[in-house]
């Protein structure tokens, strides 16, 4: 018994790391008015919560073909356009024919922070890959 109540309260305090589907009622009507701002042909506009920014995701046959974060605020941070794999730079496709050998990219996304500045994220194995505007590799996230 206190095995299960342990494992309750780790999951409790851990959701905050993990994205949380949202109602979009349940997000802050400032929150979306910078999306409408920023994005105003976004539509079928679903929402996430991660690592306490909300996160909308809209467009392609996924629904996610562009994926916005921002703030609690409503300050905007980055957004996600999928790519097709063919158009990340070449050196991207080496480094992950190099370390994890035999996998092809399933997913790719030019991510555009609020500075401008442009870099790369790929998927792999369930791993996020980043790297940056040159196609140099940056970190792994899980």
């Amino acid at each position: 018994m206190k095995a299960i109540l342990s494992l309750a309260v780790l999951l409790v305090l851990a959701s905050p790391l993990f994205a949380q589907d949202l109602k979009t009622k349940n997000v802050p009507a400032h929150v979306q008015e910078a999306l409408r701002k920023k994005y105003p042909r976004a539509i079928k506009v679903s929402w996430e919560k991660e690592k306490g920014n909300y996160e909308a995701n809209w467009g392609g046959r996924s629904g996610e073909d562009h994926s916005a974060q921002f703030t609690p605020s409503g300050d905007f941070i980055e957004i996600v356009n999928a790519i097709p794999p063919e158009e990340l730079p070449v050196s991207i496709g080496a480094y992950i024919k190099e370390h994890y050998k035999g996998v092809r990219i399933k997913e790719a996304g030019r991510v555009t922070d609020a500075k401008g500045q442009t870099s790369y994220e790929v998927e792999v194995h369930g791993k996020g890959i980043l790297f940056d505007g040159k196609g140099r590799f940056v970190r792994e996230e899980k």
